[in-house]
């Protein structure tokens, strides 16, 4: 008998065996799909990892309902990274397999309500919305749980459906349906079967004497030039708009078997109809780097790319990209944000043309489906370069030769939540050595960690010093926040070197970036009589103020409330906005500078798929003067008019309960100012402080990326974090307070007696102890680089399983986090 092992995507530690039927037995293969229900009722769609011939020994196994796929959609490399990943984060296959696989990929199962034909309900007995129900499956019969939920006219239907089950009055079954739809067109040909050549079409004349509409139709076929039955094919609607006919003229060809009318599968994926250009001529600062980084290849499979901002670290890329094409390999092109992908992708594709392909978040289920399945083709795929963010590390390269992993330093390549909580740059890394690929890491603000393991040669290591073009670094001040407004020289927000600078800018015909990393109007709102705050409801946080939706937002859980009046506290009416955000900055601008035109990008103006693109493209064609964004604006755009940036409150950053704080406040401020002054004229930068002598802000100002590396490597190693010590963060969630203490206490007891009490810091509440009403308290687990992380983790898994099967602690969550940022 033939087994075969699963990956089924739900949250369990172990792979499932099912047995498989006789005629099946010549379609298994690894990574194909397969249907199987799971549980009392459900059906999944899930992945074979192994085909073997050992029957289960807890279980009976059951049967696979059938086989999906012609061929596997998932590759043995893409395999083998799951198994790393399910080792190294502590998460289950299902889960990465929920990751990994797009939504298109997967069926789902949804549930019928059909009447009982077995039984004679007793009517009497049932509630008038149960009544509804039976005499609705009577003129229906078969109706699903959203059916029955608008026929009602209620939201939760649970309860109704438990009771008629209870009542033998229905029946649940479950319908399998297929996410992914293929994108169909209807095509026009001539019937080749009936009519082979021109002289067969004018025999068809005869019988089109009594319908002048089709005669007519079929003339204008005829008159298209020089003809060729066999290659006539057109598009459905072009051909009606084109030849000015009616749908039911084309019908009439189609009944008489002179036309016939395809359905034809047609991509959703867009194509670059521009220019292909020559490859860029690289300086040589540039030319020096690129012959670099191919001989620090041939020794190293990772290498650092130091660039300063604007150094023309792309034009390098693009070199590396063409030299991979050239050997026939594929290239994995990784970004941060989606927002990077709108400029770079138009970079790409003017070298590179139809052979770039991009995968992220925003596109929908059935364009990533479609990417998908074009790469398994390998050779035969047209995309050759795949520019995307942290998700298309889980696409089936056939022959993946290099991955540029650009801003490397980008805390937001982590996943946070749900599990795998990877970290793309890592798992970039491990991808590329199971696939024997090289890795180009670029950043002009490296994380501390990958510079590490340059000095110390881990990695190979390549700098670019200058900018391209020989423009000089922007010029960089420090508005004195503290000063000025003791002084009351302010204007608004803005001190008056910034103001200064804005008007000059303005004047010039030049563009400005103002950057404020937080979003909304105003962080609070405050009784100016008794200091009462608006908190969340379900959060330890204070609702941020939306002026453009005029009421009060929670930026954690999504809680939203509208504007009292009066105090909710001591019921005065006078209340006070503190602090600011991108949309108070924008408010400001104009008041301020009113003949400007003013933009902002956040995430509340970059929510739709091509929101990005048509903001970035309005100031790329000077439509906006003055852009105020948040961190989106720091990585990696080029605009080339823009001379000046502005940072209107540094201390927020600096000033954060994370060890990370000083290297990424350093890494944002560095790479905003490096927006300015990008092509001919040296940009400036205005930094807004109440304290101006800070080390970060004094390295910032004087470019100084090495002093800062060399404060915070001391620290790091002072104090036992990476690269020096692994990390791992243990999170404890649950709704009461009280159960959450007795357990995190009593977990954090037996670890730190496993593993050693210096180990172990904690359990402590974070800054925001409740969100979306839970509790959250957390341990972290340092371990130092030399010991076996294997065993740490075994550890903490073994003391994981015993907490989740006591009965007074198996309702509180526990979250494992390696690594976490």
């Amino acid at each position: 008998m033939v087994f075969v092992d699963l990956i089924i995507p739900v949250p369990l530690p172990n792979l499932f065996t099912y047995f498989v039927l006789e005629d099946q037995e010549d379609q298994l293969k690894i990574g194909k799909r397969v249907v199987v229900k799971f549980g009392k009722s459900k059906y999944y769609t899930a992945i074979i990892r192994k085909i073997h011939s050992i029957p289960p020994v807890e279980y009976q196994a059951k049967a696979i309902d059938f086989v999906l796929d012609d061929y596997p959609i998932v590759t043995n490399t893409q395999l083998m990274l799951w198994d790393w990943m399910k080792t190294y984060y502590m998460c289950s296959p299902g889960e990465i397999m929920n990751a990994a696989l797009p939504s298109g990929f997967k069926l789902v199962s949804e549930t019928k309500v059909l009447l009982n034909d077995l039984e004679v309900p007793d009517l009497s007995k049932l509630t008038d919305q149960e009544y509804l129900v039976s005499e609705a499956l009577q003129i229906q019969p078969i109706l699903s749980l959203d059916d029955i939920s608008n026929i009602l006219g209620v939201k939760k239907i649970h309860g109704i459906i438990k009771s008629l089950l209870e009542k033998n009055v229905i029946v649940l079954e479950e319908e399998v349906k297929e996410r992914y739809t293929p994108k169909l067109e209807s095509f026009v040909s001539i019937d080749l079967a009936n009519y082979k050549s021109e002289s067969d079409l004018l025999e068809a004349f005869q019988l089109l004497k009594s319908a002048p509409k089709q005669e007519d139709l079929l003339m204008k076929i005829l008159g298209v030039s020089k003809l060729i039955i066999e290659e006539f094919k057109v598009k459905k609607s072009k051909f009606l708009k084109d030849s000015n006919s009616s749908t039911s003229a084309l019908q009439g060809l189609v009944k008489k078997g002179i036309l016939k009318i395809e359905e034809v599968e047609v991509g959703r994926l867009g194509s670059y109809n521009g220019i292909v250009k020559e490859l860029p001529v690289l300086s040589e600062d540039q030319e020096g780097a690129y012959q670099f980084i191919k001989s620090n290849f041939i020794e190293k499979d990772v290498v650092l790319l130091h660039g300063v901002t604007g150094s023309g670290k792309t034009e390098v890329y693009i070199q590396l990209i063409q030299d991979a094409i050239d050997r026939g390999e594929q290239i994995l092109y990784l970004l941060p944000e989606i927002a990077l992908t709108t400029q770079i992708i138009v970079r790409l594709q003017k070298i590179f043309g139809d052979s770039v392909g991009v995968y992220h978040s925003k596109f929908n289920l059935n364009e990533r489906v479609e990417l998908w399945q074009n790469l398994i083709k390998g050779k035969a795929s047209k995309y050759k370069v795949i520019l995307g963010a942290r998700s298309s590390l889980f696409l089936p390269f056939q022959n993946l030769g290099l991955v540029i992993v650009d801003e490397e330093h980008e805390n937001t390549f982590k996943q946070f939540d749900p599990a795998p909580r990877y970290h793309g740059r890592d798992l970039a890394i491990v991808l590329a050595k199971m696939s024997q690929a090289k890795v180009l890491l670029g950043s002009a603000t490296p994380s501390v960690e990958s510079f590490f393991n340059a000095n110390t040669g881990k990695y190979g290591f390549v700098e670019l010093k200058k900018r391209f073009s020989g423009v000089q670094l922007p010029e960089v001040q420090c508005g004195d926040l503290k000063e000025d407004k003791k002084k009351k020289k302010m204007v608004s927000l803005f001190t008056p070197l910034l103001k200064l600078q804005i008007d000059e800018a303005l004047l010039q015909k030049e563009q400005i970036i103002l950057f404020q990393n937080r979003r909304g109007f105003a962080p609070m709102l405050e009784c100016f009589t008794c200091g009462h705050v608006q908190q969340c409801k379900r959060c330890d946080v204070s609702l941020t103020y939306h002026k453009y939706a005029n009421m009060l937002r929670c930026h954690y859980c999504g809680y939203v409330e509208q504007i009292q009046i009066a105090c909710a506290a001591c019921g005065s009416v006078e209340t006070d906005l503190k602090g600011f955000g991108t949309e108070k900055i924008e408010e400001e601008v104009k008041s301020v500078f009113p003949n400007a035109k003013v933009g902002r990008m956040d995430l509340d103006t970059t929510r739709g798929k091509n929101a990005y693109q048509k903001l970035i493209g309005q100031f790329e064609d000077r439509e906006i003067d003055i852009l105020v964004g948040t961190q989106m604006l720091t990585k990696g755009l080029d605009f080339d008019n823009v001379s000046l940036v502005g940072i209107l409150n540094a201390d927020q950053m600096l000033f954060y309960p994370d060890f990370r704080a000083f290297e990424r406040a350093y890494q944002l401020m560095a790479q905003v100012s490096g927006r300015a002054g990008r092509q001919k004229k040296r940009g400036k930068v205005v930094i807004q402080s109440h304290n101006p002598h800070h080390s970060t802000i004094q390295d910032v100002m004087s470019n100084d990326y090495l002093n800062m590396y060399n404060t915070e490597i001391l620290n790091r190693r002072n104090f036992h974090y990476p690269p020096f010590y692994r990390l791992i963060s243990l999170t404890f969630r649950h709704r009461d307070k009280n159960l959450l203490d007795a357990c995190s206490e009593s977990y954090a007891s037996n670890l730190k007696t496993g593993i050693g009490e210096e180990r172990v810091l904690g359990p402590e509440y974070p800054g925001i102890a409740r969100i979306n009403n839970f509790y959250n308290k957390k341990i972290l687990i340092k371990v130092e680089k030399e010991l076996s992380i294997t065993a740490i983790k075994n550890s903490i898994q073994h003391w994981i399983n015993i907490y989740r099967k006591d009965p007074s602690f198996k309702s509180v969550r526990i979250i494992v986090d390696v690594d976490p940022q």
